[in-house]
């Protein structure tokens, strides 16, 4: 017996995205390997899967791809946004690394951070909160730039009063040539920000749910607070706000080029991310998954390959 069959239908469509095939699903967690690299049709012919041995890999490799387009923006004379998660964040350090050793100017770079916890309204935490996205942006990438950095006015956190502001900001800077590059991790549930699969059902048409641009107090799944209770709570549940604000699809599909991460690993053996890896990769693009477009973009994915190792039970 597994989920599958001991599950009532009631509850699963109560708890997971009714929009998920759960024995499709489990049908892409047989694939494992370098068979992730197997390219799809709905591939973008320059998105590439990239397989990091060890955590320290994915910081650096990471770290110099984001780099390396701020660089490369700089050397062409052309503005840049980026748009910025938090989590993962090991790549920020080895960004630092390089920028300083190249001593690239960040004049040119706009930021826009992706996500920010919030209350149902859209309130944050104060800056200096912690907790706060805004906080650790600047603790982890813009303050140990120093001299180099971005400047002030060019940061953009998801904030009540300026997410809204975001795509006529990113459509400005595009129209006088700015390059986007999107970097993100993928969700549990196999968001992109904190735009969730559950968002999906409110939309009539794909093409519809790509327009969003953002959401103010966006209700987060179950799966995602527990998510955000291990990784980044130390496993209190209780602290982990249940709403946030978020960019939509109709930003990150805007994209240039992509970076993404896929760290989740807990050591032992144990993971988080292999499933929602070989959903991302292996999954028809559908709004009920939205990390299944990222592919349809050009740029790479970076993950750990114990991620793709097989998908099976090993109590620990």
């Amino acid at each position: 017996m597994n989920l599958l069959t001991t599950l009532s239908n009631s509850l699963m469509e109560g708890f997971f995205p009714k929009g998920w095939d759960l024995a499709k699903i489990d049908g892409l967690a047989e694939v494992s390997g370098v068979e992730l690299h197997a390219k799809k049709g709905w591939w973008n012919p320059n998105f590439n899967p990239v397989s990091c041995q060890n955590l320290a890999d994915f910081d650096v490799f990471m770290g110099h791809e984001i780099a390396l387009e701020i660089s490369n923006a700089r050397k062409n004379g052309r503005d840049l946004a980026m748009i910025l998660p938090v989590g993962p964040m090991g790549m920020y350090r080895w960004a630092v690394y390089f920028l300083s050793q190249w001593n690239v100017d960040c004049s040119h770079v706009h930021g826009f951070n992706m996500d920010e916890w919030s209350d149902a309204e859209g309130n944050t935490l104060p800056s200096d909160n912690s907790g706060a996205f805004q906080f650790a942006m600047e603790k982890a990438f813009y303050g140990p730039l120093g001299q180099l950095t971005v400047p002030k006015n060019q940061r953009n956190f998801a904030l009540k009063n300026n997410l809204p502001s975001y795509g006529e900001k990113i459509k400005a800077l595009k129209t006088k040539g700015a390059k986007l590059v999107t970097v993100f991790g993928i969700g549990r549930v196999c968001h992109i920000a904190f735009w969730e699969p559950h968002f999906a059902s409110e939309f009539d048409s794909v093409e519809q749910w790509k327009l969003q641009t953002h959401r103010l107090g966006a209700k987060l799944h179950p799966l995602t607070i527990e998510q955000n209770a291990l990784t980044s709570f130390k496993s209190r549940t209780t602290l982990v706000p249940a709403f946030a604000n978020t960019i939509g699809p109709g930003l990150f599909l805007q994209s240039d080029s992509i970076i993404g991460g896929c760290d989740g690993t807990f050591g032992r053996g144990m993971q988080w991310q292999g499933l929602s890896l070989r959903m991302s990769l292996l999954h028809e693009p559908t709004p009920w998954i939205p990390s299944s477009f990222m592919p349809t973009l050009p740029g790479k994915l970076f993950y750990l390959s114990e991620l793709a190792e097989p998908l099976i039970a090993d109590c620990n």
